[in-house]
């Protein structure tokens, strides 16, 4: 199918009425689809595969380069669509692009590398994805008969192995050394006891198990007793890591020496402006910026592979130190406690499963340094040896390191700026750590170069504008920077909408944020680190001192104060009835609460007395007699002290 055929399909490009030629805005996102999609099946019709990736970034890139005069502020035109889809095809089936090479080698890169803590996680995830089935099997079994539960056992010895990933499940001595080890922790007899638990808790469980027999053959195997199909990984990582840094090495090396060579070319293009013809500057810059792309990708995997190393070095570390005191603990003991051994168990299970993450992690930065090679055929295609020694005759090549050393003493003096603000390594914290602007490459030759980059010399001095910061590679180009750096900021902004690969070799993604496809391109935020170049301190007084009153009843929607005065009227004339019977009086719980009766008493002053005689007079006669005359005889009564 023809291009034109392929434009005409109206289910893949919304086509305007004549009377319109005009695509709505509100389309704008479909049609960009549409023509990615388009492109996509034109170039793998003439045999070039291309992701949706590169097609989107290189239909972003068109639109974006003013060249194309494709206007940004309206919508796109039936015009624009065809011309957008002819332009992109012919750069993306260009095999002799440098520039095309660059962004495939960034569009790669941004699409299978990430910092190792997320590779890490990935591996993880995949290998419990991988072990989700099994795992599932174990967990959701209802094993009653005796074969049922010896085929649940041996799952989960499968399950143990797999997940450790010390040995393969189908080696019959692994096996066995795996059952011997999971029966000296978890003996067939339990497994009643694990399937009376939950989902969550046998998985647990299982994970803990596992852990313990990987640890119980990494010990044996230490000691000479098992360890059967186990590699010893620290070994074979101290051998991988120095030939994998030693292949980087001479692969930065080569691009580093290629960069010098291009960079010296194009200064003697620069300063003999009669040789343009002759040399071709434009695709002798290209190719320096995709040779300097490689140098500065190989830099980043090559500090991955760095911090491999240093992280193997200290697990080396503490595997010695667990077997060491994993051999003291059950030397010469018939019996240790379990509570002893599997914390043990476990964290030299954890260490070895870190050495597995390493061993990943090099095998994927490996790979990545060999794809990144096939994105570099262009330069022996159009500047062979020959050609190049050429090109080279007369010019001394320098290195960056040269480069900085010839303008060492170049100092720039801040009195000489009254506004600018200048950056000295002896006056500024987090000297070293300050992001550069476009990488550390200097500014000004940049722009009045028309994109010549050069390593900027932070020893001159970092110019501070705008909170960002910029080196140069001579003191004379620091200070016409200074003058007016916006005329230059805007030199480079607009070269780099002619060369998008620029946008991510100098790291503009901040300029050019809606040319990064967000789908696509990972977020990455950079945390900018400031010098503390001075110090404030400020005092300050409370203005209210006493906590705030906060009325929760108040309303300030005076339709929400009608409600409730509505509902409170309403209530006002409700009456609420209740009924007891002789069923359901007894329903409702009564408790009731008494005190016991409290016994108490006071004490009192003891009262002490004496007990005197009580006087007792009897008068005899009273009652009369038979004589006239009354005879009375008094008789004393009363008792003697001493009788009382």
């Amino acid at each position: 199918m023809s291009l034109s055929q392929n434009r005409a399909s109206a289910e893949r490009i919304p086509r305007p009425s004549p009377s319109s030629a005009r695509i709505p805005p509100t389309q704008a996102e479909s049609v960009i689809k549409n023509i990615i999609r388009e492109i996509g099946q034109e170039c793998a019709t003439l045999g070039e595969v291309t992701s949706e990736t590169l097609i989107a970034f290189m239909v972003k890139a068109v639109v974006l380069d003013p060249s194309n005069d494709f206007n940004m502020d309206r919508p796109l035109l039936k015009s624009d669509v065809e011309k957008l889809v002819k332009i992109c095809l012919h750069r993306l089936l260009d095999n002799r692009n440098p520039s095309l090479d660059t962004i495939k080698m960034q569009v790669y890169f941004d699409m299978n590398y990430t910092h190792r803590e997320e590779f890490i996680e990935e591996h993880h995830r995949i290998v419990e994805s991988k072990l989700g089935l099994i795992s599932r099997e174990i967990t959701d079994n209802r094993a009653c008969t005796r074969e049922e539960l010896e085929s649940l056992y041996r799952k989960i010895v499968s399950y143990v192995l797999l997940r450790s990933g010390v040995g393969s499940p189908t080696d019959l001595k692994i096996v066995r050394e795996a059952t011997a080890a999971l029966q000296s922790i978890f003996p067939q007899a339990e497994l009643g006891t694990f399937l009376r638990l939950s989902r969550k808790e046998k998985e647990r469980q299982l994970k803990e198990l596992a852990m313990i027999v990987t640890g119980i053959r990494l010990f044996n195997r230490e000691t000479g007793k098992g360890g059967e199909g186990i590699e010893y990984l620290p070994a074979i990582l101290q051998e991988a890591i120095p030939a994998t840094t030693e292949h980087i090495d001479s692969q930065l090396r080569i691009a580093q020496e290629q960069a010098y060579r291009y960079t010296a070319i194009l200064e003697k293009v620069t300063k003999n402006p009669l040789l343009v013809a002759d040399m071709q500057p434009h695709m002798l810059k290209e190719v320096l910026y995709n040779v300097r792309q490689y140098e500065i990708f190989l830099q980043t995997i090559l500090s991955e592979i760095i911090s491999c190393a240093q992280e193997v070095e200290m697990l080396t570390k503490q595997l010695g130190a667990l077997l060491e005191q994993l051999t003291m603990t059950v030397k010469s003991k018939t019996a240790v406690p379990t509570s002893q051994v599997f914390p043990i168990f476990i964290a030299l299970s954890n260490v070895w499963t870190s050495f597995q993450d390493e061993t990943v992690l090099i095998g994927i930065l490996t790979n990545l340094t060999a794809n990144l090679e096939r994105f570099l055929g262009t330069h022996d295609l159009l500047f062979p040896e020959k050609i190049m020694q050429e090109l080279l005759d007369g010019v001394v090549v320098k290195t960056d390191l040269f480069r900085l050393k010839e303008h060492l003493e170049e100092r720039v003096h801040p009195m000489d700026f009254k506004r600018q603000q200048w950056l000295f390594p002896e006056t500024t914290a987090n000297f070293a750590k300050l992001l550069i602007q476009y990488r550390g490459f200097c500014a000004y030759t940049l722009a009045t170069t028309d994109g010549l980059l050069l390593p900027g010399n932070q020893a001159i001095g970092i110019f501070k504008y705008k909170e960002k910061y910029y080196t140069f590679n001579t003191s004379d180009a620091a200070y016409a920077f200074a003058e007016n750096p916006d005329k230059y900021i805007n030199l480079i902004t607009e070269k780099a909408k002619k060369h998008a690969e620029l946008i991510q070799l100098l790291e503009l993604h901040q300029q050019f944020e809606n040319l990064i496809p967000c789908s696509e391109f990972k977020d990455t935020v950079k945390r900018l680190i400031k010098p503390i170049t001075k110090s404030e301190t400020s005092t300050q007084t409370d203005t209210h001192i006493l906590p705030p009153t906060i009325v929760r009843s108040y309303e300030w929607n005076e339709w929400e104060l009608r409600r409730k005065a509505i509902k409170l009227a309403n209530l006002r004339r409700n009456v609420t009835h209740s009924v007891q019977t002789d069923l359901s009086h007894m329903r409702r719980e009564n408790c009731s609460q008494v005190y016991p009766v409290k016994h108490a008493g006071t004490q009192t002053k003891r009262e002490g007395s004496t007990t005197v005689p009580r006087p007792q007079v009897f008068i005899a006669g009273l009652r009369g007699c038979s004589t006239k005359t009354t005879h009375a005889v008094k008789v004393n009564l009363t008792r003697a002290v001493d009788e009382t």
